[in-house]
């Protein structure tokens, strides 16, 4: 395993274990993108510079200016000159989303030769919630909102095969299977995640109905939540009003 491989499987599993992250909110690896992906090498190294703010103290329910959401790391998604480029409508987290978007990858790279293919994913609903880092998920007891099939942020946790050898992409059980659906796995591979701030906003007002040990406004507590979304998530005012905005540029939507 490579040492980029190796340090995003310990980010995975000390973002699972809610261990504190000591690298800037905007970093990400990206330590499996394909050979000849020039063009999504350059983006995923444009996003880890790009600046992520992460101190909020309190946020409106409509965020009116850019400097409320990752400005700088969403225009370089929307700016993406490579390609082809896909945006996924994600609502459940629950659902196929990881398998689909992984499927969609593989098919790409592999059969279509398209190295610098990007998948997006516009993340909102409860599949939002996936993108919380576990202190969340313990404070806020967060598997009442995500379902009873998630005791923990599971789909931050790397799988075992993460560690599979990268050159046999054929491997039923290896990296670029189904055994390695995981939210770090597919960003290793260049995946970008968008957060929604509406289904913060929404998430916040739940968790504030039935558990606010802090006493935090509404204000307070969706700031909260995005102070704590993991490394490498690009922010967004909403998913489904940044859509068109992606679909103008060229993104081909998918759900």
């Amino acid at each position: 395993m490579t040492l980029e491989r190796r340090s995003l499987f310990a980010m995975g599993a000390g973002l699972a274990a809610g261990l504190a992250e000591a690298r800037p909110a905007g970093a990400t690896a990206a330590a499996d993108l394909p050979d000849g992906s020039r063009t999504l090498r350059n983006l995923i190294d444009r996003l880890a510079k790009a600046p992520r703010r992460r101190d909020f103290k309190t946020v409106p329910m409509i965020l009116d200016r850019s400097d409320l959401w990752d400005q700088e790391a969403l225009s370089e998604v929307i700016a993406y000159k490579g390609g082809p480029r896909q945006v996924w409508d994600n609502t459940d987290i629950g659902g196929p989303w990881l398998n689909l978007m992984r499927n969609a990858l593989n098919n790409q790279v592999w059969s279509f030769k398209h190295p610098d293919f990007l998948a997006a994913s516009a993340t909102h609903g409860s599949a939002n919630i996936a993108l919380y880092d576990q202190a969340m998920w313990d404070k806020y007891q967060l598997t009442k909102l995500a379902g009873e099939a998630f005791k923990t942020n599971t789909l931050l946790v790397p799988k075992k095969a993460a560690q599979a050898e990268a050159a046999n992409y054929q491997d039923p059980a290896g990296m670029f299977s189904p055994e390695n659906n995981t939210i770090p796995a597919l960003m290793a591979r260049g995946v970008v995640f968008l957060s929604c701030h509406n289904a913060i906003w929404e998430q916040a007002a739940l968790i504030r109905r039935d558990l606010n040990p802090d006493k935090l406004s509404h204000e307070a507590l969706a700031a909260e939540l995005t102070n704590h979304l993991i490394p490498g998530i690009v922010l967004t005012p909403g998913a489904v009003g940044t859509l068109p905005e992606l679909q103008q540029s060229g993104f081909h939507y998918a759900k």
